[in-house]
């Protein structure tokens, strides 16, 4: 699969979610304890954590500060991202701005966002908003592990009008597919709400994912209000046991749950939810027509694993890029399976230049 090769037009597949610079250092369990954040989990940064996240020069390592590193994250971006898996795209970055007082550092990481996503054949239309800085992650990799922490900052402060801008406007009308990250829920539902309404009345593909376990338990409303629109759920299996708590499933069989995802009310007709969980290194789980299909991942030895921060991501990345072509599930889960596998044994949320995939 290469560069280029793909016949689908330009903007088929449309990406929203929160814009943000990866700071990532590897830790010891000792740094996770002291700013209260657990192995393999997301979380939103809340007060307590603010003072992790530096400020111009203040760029240490492993004494309390988070090293910066030149690399883009955007949860739906991730996915709409690896050059060797995707024909170019639209996706619709909502907000990356600036802070007066570290102007030159705010601009670069603006500068970071929009040349990697650039580069990677992504057309970003990013909502601007100069008086707050740029939203940054936290990635620490503690083993081969990672932690996430988000500062949303200026992503936080998106605005449903930027939907009304003409040209984004137009991305919106021209998707057949889109892909909206959990995340998002948490900045703005309706802007989320427009596109699936949009999605539904136009019988286009409607896709999200769990995004992590808080999501399900602190943002229930709006996720449940999303769900009804959704065709394609993505998730893991501490996501989805987070989802079957918050919704009293009283079953913690990840096929069960997935089963019963799938089965809950779906406003476009024309065709039934699918339900995708991964489970590490199990197989994945995935609910399509009704039918519970179970398929193996790419097994890896233990020193061939250097961190999971990505991985999600790439396995959403990788079904997509065959899904919207119209392939069979199980070549995207093939495809899925083989991103996920290729980003763990890379440092960071990254790839190799050439792709080996053979379809």
């Amino acid at each position: 699969m290469t560069t280029g090769t793909f016949d689908l037009a330009e903007g088929t597949l449309l990406g929203m979610g929160n814009p943000l610079l990866d700071m990532q250092t590897r830790v010891d369990k000792s740094f996770l304890e002291k700013w209260s954040l657990k192995e393999n989990d997301a979380i939103l940064a809340d007060d307590s954590h603010i003072a992790m996240f530096p400020v111009g020069k203040l760029l240490r390592r492993n004494v309390g500060f988070l090293k910066l590193v030149r690399r883009a994250r955007q949860h739906s971006r991730n996915r709409v991202r690896p050059r060797w898996s995707y024909p170019k795209r639209s996706s619709r970055l909502p907000v990356d701005p600036q802070r007066p007082q570290s102007r030159h550092l705010l601009r670069s990481r603006r500068k970071v966002l929009r040349e990697k996503a650039m580069a990677s054949g992504v057309n970003v239309h990013y909502q601007v908003n100069e008086s707050t800085k740029t939203g940054t992650c936290g990635v620490l990799l503690y083993e081969n592990f990672r932690s996430l922490c988000a500062h949303l900052a200026a992503a936080n402060t998106f605005t449903i009008d930027h939907l009304d801008v003409e040209a984004n406007k137009a991305l919106v009308e021209k998707a057949k597919f889109y892909y909206i990250a959990g995340f998002f829920l948490t900045v703005c539902p309706p802007a989320i709400m427009r596109v699936a309404r949009h999605a539904a009345e136009n019988n286009k593909v409607f896709m999200m994912n769990l995004a992590a376990p808080f999501i399900s338990q602190f943002f229930t409303q709006p996720l449940m209000e999303a769900l009804p629109y959704v065709d394609v759920l993505f998730g893991n299996e501490s996501e989805a046991a987070a989802f079957a708590e918050a919704n009293k499933f009283e079953t913690t069989c990840v096929k069960e749950i997935a089963k019963k995802i799938a089965s809950l009310p779906k406003v476009n007709k024309n065709r039934k939810r699918m339900v995708i969980i991964t489970q590490g290194d199990e197989p994945t789980i995935v609910i399509e027509n009704d039918e519970v299909f179970e398929f193996p991942i790419i097994p890896l030895q233990k020193e061939q694993l250097v961190d999971t921060n990505g991985a999600g991501d790439a396995f959403a990345g990788g079904f997509l890029a065959e899904f919207i072509r119209g392939k069979p599930v199980a070549d995207a889960i093939k495809c899925g399976n083989f991103a996920a596998s290729t980003i763990i044994q890379q440092n960071g949320c990254t790839y190799p230049e050439k792709c080996e995939y053979q379809p």
